[in-house]
């Protein structure tokens, strides 16, 4: 028998749970509300664009975007193989060139990611996109794993007549698979995000394309602040870290979905990195508490007796719990 209570937390008030709330999933408790920062909305927002054609560039210009005291309201890049990448710098505003105004939203219109990569043969670029399309940039082609759906997709004819159609419901495309079709899909497809500082991008870069060689590469930035919880940096100070997005069919020759996965999370916990906890994971228990720090997590679970209604979070995400 377990008993249920309503607690409100914030940072002075039952601040152990607001601290290890975040990254639980749902294993202290149900959420049932939650009250968040807005920031009034836009019309458009301002995108530049600047291409790098070398490592050193790609992170000496991600590295400055990131960290300059003017600041960016978005900031991502796209790597195209190891050399050369796209750095993307955005901020929302009321005003814009209307010459300069692109609608990436509309079904004709190419890939986004397409579009970004034209970049790398154009040079710098700015542009404006309405902001509810900005947010969906990535939608229409679900990233880029649409292409390995729908090859021709991108093909200005199919824009024009099917653009419309897409993208397919990814539950449609479940729905649709047989069996072998998804063994095969699961044993050579990835989807991860791994979390990794900013001062081990360049080896990390190294790692994924030494074991994935999977392109494009979603570079995204955020602060990770220096809390307790089951994610926080290693140190005692705030620090910048970068997802690295793979979403796709390896090219490198050797792949093995569980073998090569392992070997990308044993290098991620070595820089004392997290992986996103809806893609697959091939660890252990006791590597999957050597990534997150379960201190604080473990103390509430006894506290609150969680045990008795919960599952670890572990029990919840590993790979064996999703067959």
């Amino acid at each position: 028998m377990y008993f249920l209570s309503l607690l409100h937390f914030l940072k002075d008030e039952n601040p152990d749970l607001f601290y290890a709330v975040p990254w639980s999933y749902g294993t202290l408790g149900l959420l049932v509300a939650a009250e968040i920062q807005i920031v009034p909305a836009k019309k458009y927002v301002k995108v530049e664009y600047k291409p790098a054609h070398s490592m050193d560039e790609v992170i000496k210009v991600f590295s400055e975007e990131i960290t300059k005291k003017s600041g960016n309201e978005f900031v991502e890049a796209l790597m195209y193989n190891k050399e050369e990448a796209v750095v993307m710098t955005a901020n929302i505003t009321d005003n814009a060139e209307e010459s300069k105004v692109n609608s990436i939203g509309n079904f004709w219109k190419p890939w986004f990611f397409k579009h970004v990569q034209s970049y790398l043969r154009t040079g710098p670029g700015v542009e404006y996109i309405p902001l509810r399309q900005y947010y969906h940039r990535h939608t229409r082609s679900i990233f880029w794993e649409l292409q390995d759906i729908v090859p021709f997709g991108n093909n200005l004819l199919f824009r024009y007549l099917f653009g419309w159609m897409v993208p397919p419901k990814i539950s449609l495309l479940k729905l649709t698979q047989g069996e072998t079709v998804r063994k095969l899909y699961e044993q050579n497809h990835v989807v991860q995000d791994m979390l990794v500082p900013l001062g081990k991008l360049r080896e990390s870069l190294n790692c994924f394309d030494k074991e994935l060689d999977l392109y494009p590469l979603w570079l995204c930035p955020f602060l990770l602040p220096s809390v307790p919880g089951l994610v926080h940096p290693k140190g005692n100070k705030d620090e910048m870290y970068v997802d690295l997005g793979a979403y796709g069919t390896p090219k490198r020759k050797g792949f093995h979905f569980v073998e090569t996965t392992r070997r990308v999370e044993e290098y991620v916990r070595s820089v004392h990195g997290f992986q996103m906890l809806y893609a697959d994971s091939h660890m252990t228990r006791e590597e999957f508490r050597q990534m997150f720090d379960h201190t604080l997590y473990d103390n509430l679970r006894d506290k609150l007796g969680c045990k008795k209604a919960f599952p670890e979070i572990y029990d919840k995400i590993s790979k064996a719990a999703r067959i």
